[in-house]
């Protein structure tokens, strides 16, 4: 039997599905059939996390998101994933207080950077996940050195995937715009680049780009499936 994965999802809809799908679709690929393992997804309230997290009240996520895993666990879930980057920010904390294991995002993406033999690896992502310390602390710790866009940029990107990508529009010029962001790191150094929010990767396709490019999202999906099949 598998173990059973659980999603904290909602963080946004869109890219939820996408976990959703690489799972089961990954599954059918790797062992042809439709075995895939079992799935329970928990949807929170995005407002409320948008509030909290412009207010800086990061303790009210941290709550939230542990209550989030807890009923999971009561669903059945074997482990969970927060199916977002940025509220990574508070993943030590909210695995200590969780009642099941949490697949850590940055960590599995870390990973497969340093698998691809990257070194040097540009990082978007929403304003907290590029300005803040915490995610590029993380990847550093593996080794990486991390180039961010500079503080306009970063405004770009961020307005972009909360006026736009969160909400399902996907723009011809907003991914110009990320393309063009992404050869000016290119030319600071990047030898590949993280899309360090699972909805840019909905914006941002692999065939967009010459260059190694890391979907955190597909990352922690397919981390997700391994454990629950034990591979």
């Amino acid at each position: 039997m598998h173990k059973k994965i659980g999603i904290i999802g909602g963080l946004s809809p869109e890219s939820t599905v996408s976990y959703y799908l690489h799972i089961t679709r990954s599954y059918v690929e790797k062992f042809g059939d439709y075995g895939y393992p079992e799935i329970v997804i928990y949807s929170v309230n995005l407002k409320k996390y948008h509030y909290w997290r412009s207010e800086g009240r990061w303790d009210l996520i941290t709550e939230d998101l542990v209550a989030a895993a807890n009923k999971l666990k009561v669903a059945g879930a074997d482990f969970a994933l927060i199916a977002t980057n940025t509220m990574h920010k508070v993943f030590n904390e909210v695995q200590l207080s969780a009642s099941l294991p949490l697949i850590d995002l940055i960590n599995a993406t870390a990973k497969e950077v340093a698998d691809k033999k990257v070194k040097t690896v540009a990082l978007l992502g929403t304003k907290f996940t590029m300005s803040e310390n915490f995610y590029r602390q993380r990847l550093e710790s593996h080794g990486l050195k991390v180039i961010v866009p500079s503080l306009a940029d970063q405004e770009i990107i961020h307005r972009i995937i909360v006026d736009e990508l969160v909400r399902g529009v996907f723009l011809q010029k907003s991914k110009a715009e990320y393309i063009s962001i992404i050869g000016q790191l290119l030319q600071q150094g990047a030898e590949g680049v993280i899309l360090g929010c699972t909805e840019i990767p909905l914006l941002i396709k692999p065939e967009d780009c010459h260059f190694p490019v890391f979907d955190t999202a597909k990352i922690h999906a397919e981390e997700a499936l391994l454990c629950a099949v034990n591979r």
